[in-house]
């Protein structure tokens, strides 16, 4: 069992930035899939960043080139640093984890250990 303890949400005006922070139990290099989702309400969780085994990151559309998603192994943590934060960006933030290589890492199915989650919430 993993645990996963998700960190550093909050309120900012459109324009801000925030950090989110994901404590793993254990050592993260053992994971293939690393990410970070979100859910709106109403909506479904849809995966935003992603890191895969060979460190390459991937990105939502809607997030690339104001998110930056990285981790810190000897923390055993996960980051996402947000950036030109809108109010379309509020929404609970997610992490997860999963051992499991040859998967595009930004699906929910990827993952089987989720964090329990972190609220953004984007407004003036």
């Amino acid at each position: 069992q993993e645990y996963l303890v998700e960190s550093g949400g909050g309120s900012v005006q459109p324009g801000g930035s925030l950090r989110l922070s994901c404590a793993v139990s254990g050592y993260i290099y053992r994971f293939a899939c690393m990410g970070w989702f979100r859910q709106a309400p109403g909506k479904e969780r849809e995966g935003v960043a992603a890191l895969n085994a060979g460190d390459i990151t991937i990105y939502a559309d809607s997030v690339k080139g104001r998110f930056t998603i990285s981790k810190d192994n000897a923390e055993n943590t996960l980051y996402l640093e947000m950036g030109s934060l809108t109010s379309e960006d509020t929404a609970m933030y997610y992490c997860a984890v999963d051992f499991r290589d040859g998967r595009s890492c930004l699906r929910n199915y990827d993952y089987n250990y989720w964090g329990h989650g972190t609220q953004v919430t984007v407004s003036s």
